[in-house]
């Protein structure tokens, strides 16, 4: 079905596409230019629970859960092939739908998509027994773990990364043995839903074991994390939206992985080579327009380089192009929505009022080819204290708070003073000196000497209220599997038994 040439795009549940019970739609846009794109299905409630029904039912009878693990490998490795020859069609959308650059778009969400995707693809080929160490009392007994699938999985991503997270969530769930329920952020569900079309044709997939289901969060969300016959979630999203999770999901004792928000700091030392670390803490707050939940917003400058790092990063900063995202010499394109535009404008006010000087100070591009999109320069505050407002709340968009210090102790010190624990920055060339202030961060990555490298083999997750447990490497494999302790007792003799003279008395052996 299409109007004016656009297209709808419906929910998929039980291995087919079908229209939304409400048979109402809501507008895919481009946040560049306002067109609209698509027309994208609502959900209501009882079409989620089709989709926990469908996945319930493939995971209990279905074939995918009970599959030898190299088949499901196999498998694995074929979807990839198949999303890979469609690579383009899929960045594009990325970038039309998503607002990014078409560099970000192809390099860093579907290349990156495709190694992470074929990276679960292999561990998906995983031996599920492990041993266990030799037990001999009270009587000799062979012991061992057996890695076994969660079940039925909601899986809810965010709008800023929405290929790459969606490939976060469905491929270690299916590299484990689960059954999924996807829910694409409803301003970018387009990626996703091209994935799936690509994933549906290839057929290699049982009816129910994967189900995307678009509409509001405030509706398909609690059905997700209240849903008995869900037996996880995980979420990438704000820390508001993970305190909401957690309680919804607590009715029924779920499994949760949480990756939320962040204010990261990146730490300067007076030892670091500028031309590295100034290129890399502007790519550290600045990528993607600071929409990315570890986006290092927080710079702590040594005083004893400040104004030589300060001249450089401004006149770098200043010459960041904002423009439309197909243009090739573009750096930043528009924010996501008209609310994050004002969200924004909101904390550049609220900095100035707290009285930080604007180093450089955003605003709205005049270029007529970009007035109908939510576009804005980047924003540098200087005489940041930590505690304001601009320094301790996640903003998502392109604004820097500097802070001088005098000494590395209260660096480390203000770094640490957060709420959040996702990420952090060090920049020296005396790498034992850096690895001994990234022990002291509390951050669940930092990076030394670069910025914003997540790589498939590395876990990625949060301290304090930046979210619960890991994704990526063995870490997100392990994630989505129960841990099931098997114990055979090899003894013939009755005796031998723990319970033996616990539960008879002493003489009734018969």
């Amino acid at each position: 079905m299409s109007d004016n040439g656009l297209p709808y795009h419906n929910l998929y549940l039980n291995g087919q596409w079908r229209a939304p019970r409400s048979e109402q739609y809501e507008r895919a846009v481009d946040p560049a230019t306002g067109e609209t794109l698509a027309h994208v299905a609502k959900a209501n409630a009882a079409d989620t629970r089709d989709a926990i029904l469908a996945a319930r039912q493939a995971f209990d009878a279905g074939p995918w859960p009970q599959m030898l693990p190299g088949e499901r490998s196999r498998l694995m490795h074929q979807l990839v092939d198949a999303l890979e020859a469609r690579q383009d069609e899929l960045a594009d959308l990325e970038m039309r739908n998503g607002g990014c650059t078409w560099r970000k778009a192809y390099l860093l969400d579907m290349l990156g998509g495709i190694v992470h995707f074929r990276h679960f693809a292999k561990l998906a080929d995983f031996e599920p027994l492990e041993a266990v160490p030799q037990i001999t009392f009270p009587a000799l007994s062979y012991n061992f773990v057996r890695r076994e699938p969660i079940g039925v999985c909601g899986q809810i991503i965010p709008w800023n990364f929405p290929l790459l997270m969606a490939v976060w969530k469905i491929a270690p769930a299916l590299a484990a043995g689960n059954c999924v329920i996807l829910k694409p952020a409803s301003v970018t569900p387009l990626s996703a839903l091209k994935m799936f079309e690509i994933i549906h044709d290839t057929g290699l997939l049982p009816p129910g074991v994967i189900n995307l289901v678009t509409g509001p969060g405030s509706v398909v969300g609690p059905e997700l994390c209240l849903s008995p016959l869900v037996d996880k979630v995980a979420l990438t999203g704000s820390t508001e939206t993970g305190r909401e999770v957690m309680k919804m999901a607590a009715s029924t004792i779920k499994k949760v992985t949480l990756e939320l928000g962040g204010k990261s700091p990146s730490i300067v030392l007076d030892d670091a080579d500028l031309n590295i670390a100034i290129d890399g803490c502007l790519w550290a707050t600045f990528m993607h327009n600071g929409q990315a939940c570890e986006s290092g917003t927080r710079l702590f400058v040594p005083a004893s380089r400040y104004d030589e790092f300060m001249e450089r990063l401004i006149d770098r900063a200043s010459r960041i192009k904002v423009g439309l995202p197909a243009d090739g010499t573009t750096d930043l394109g528009p924010l996501i929505s008209a609310g994050q535009l004002k969200t924004v404008e909101d904390y550049i006010r609220i900095g100035l009022e707290e009285g930080a000087t604007p180093a450089l100070l955003g605003h709205r591009p005049t270029e007529p080819e970009l007035a109908h999109g939510h576009f804005i320069t980047p924003t540098i505050f200087t005489n940041v204290r930590n505690d304001m407002r601009i320094a301790q709340e996640e903003i998502f968009g392109p604004v820097l708070s500097v802070i001088k210090y005098d000494s590395l102790d209260e660096a480390i010190k203000q770094a640490n003073d957060t709420i959040y624990g996702l990420a952090a920055g060090v920049w020296s060339v005396d790498v034992e000196r850096a690895v001994k202030v990234a022990n002291r961060l509390r951050a669940g990555t930092v990076w030394i000497n670069d910025y914003h490298l997540i790589s498939a083999e590395a876990p990625f997750g949060g301290y304090k209220q930046s979210g619960i447990g890991r994704e990526l490497g063995t870490w997100g494999l392990e994630a989505y599997t129960e841990v099931k302790h098997i114990h055979v007792n090899l003894s013939p003799d009755r005796k031998s038994r723990f319970w033996f003279d616990i539960l008879l008395p002493q003489g009734e052996e018969n």
